[in-house]
């Protein structure tokens, strides 16, 4: 499978190249990041040791030239600039971007209809797995239990609530027969007056290098499940996005998440 990488020259870029290189059925053809950044001009696995022969550009044509996929892990504008020209030139996308507004979301969607995307805030196998664990508590755990979400991340990170908390909620609200909107409570202070027992509320810890830490309570009478995911590394990102890309290789079109690609959906 012939992929490019946008924002090569972060973290995230240089952990999905390195999981393309060390796959035996992924070849990296092209490596995207943003005009004055750092890695340009500079080859794309210079950092490995092992150069890939691929240079980092800024130009769209000539770094999804010969792209059968682009993975896209950077920030909303940038993608969805990616998206209408992926959209237009028949390459598929893998989006783990997070931090989309309505709008956003209506791009991928419309993108679908002509391309095969896989869309969701987080890739990684352990997280999707605990989606499907926590749509089955939340049915289980419908009445008598408040429901909080609390989410951990490194200090870089410029959205809040973090993509997969927001997916949780979401989760958590569909099997309950409500929508997140409606019941989502995202700050508290002062005198908030009794808690909600309907509402799904949430708390954001930003410091450090904290890669992604999730919990989920369900605080009952005399009792309280905690459901947690906790990414010690960005690579289970990685690997989640090379799955999602061989899911995608018979796909002509379509809007997918990681739980098609697992097999998870109800």
């Amino acid at each position: 499978m012939k992929i490019a990488v946008a924002g090569a020259s972060g973290r995230m870029g240089r952990m999905l190249i390195e999981a393309i290189q060390n796959a035996a059925d992924t070849t990296l053809v092209g490596a995207l990041d943003v005009p004055g950044a750092p890695g340009l001009g500079s080859d794309a696995a210079a950092f490995l040791g092992k150069p890939s022969g691929v240079t980092i550009t800024s130009d769209l044509a000539t770094g999804l030239a010969d792209a059968d996929f682009l993975i896209d892990f950077t920030r909303p504008e940038g993608t969805l600039t990616h998206l209408a020209y992926c959209d237009e030139h028949g390459v598929k996308m893998i989006i783990g971007t997070t931090g989309f507004d309505e709008a956003g979301k209506a791009a991928i969607a419309a993108a679908g209809k002509k391309i095969a995307v896989m869309f969701a805030p987080n890739m990684s196998v352990g997280v999707n797995v605990t989606m499907k664990l926590l749509e089955m508590a939340a049915k289980n755990f419908a009445e008598g239990y408040d429901i909080e979400i609390i989410e951990a991340h490194h200090r870089h990170k410029v959205d809040a609530p973090s993509g997969t908390a927001l997916q949780m909620g979401e989760v958590i609200a569909g099997a309950l027969g409500r929508k997140l909107s409606d019941v989502a409570v995202y700050a508290r202070e002062g005198v908030t007056g009794e808690r909600d027992p309907s509402s799904i509320g949430f708390a954001t810890i930003r410091g450090g290098d904290i890669v992604g830490d999730h919990t989920v309570l369900f605080a009952g009478t005399g009792e309280r499940i905690e459901i947690s995911h906790k990414s010690a590394s960005r690579v289970t990102y990685a690997h989640g996005s090379l799955r999602a890309a061989r899911f995608l290789a018979n796909k002509a079109d379509g809007l997918f998440d990681m739980q098609d690609v697992l097999g998870l959906r109800s």
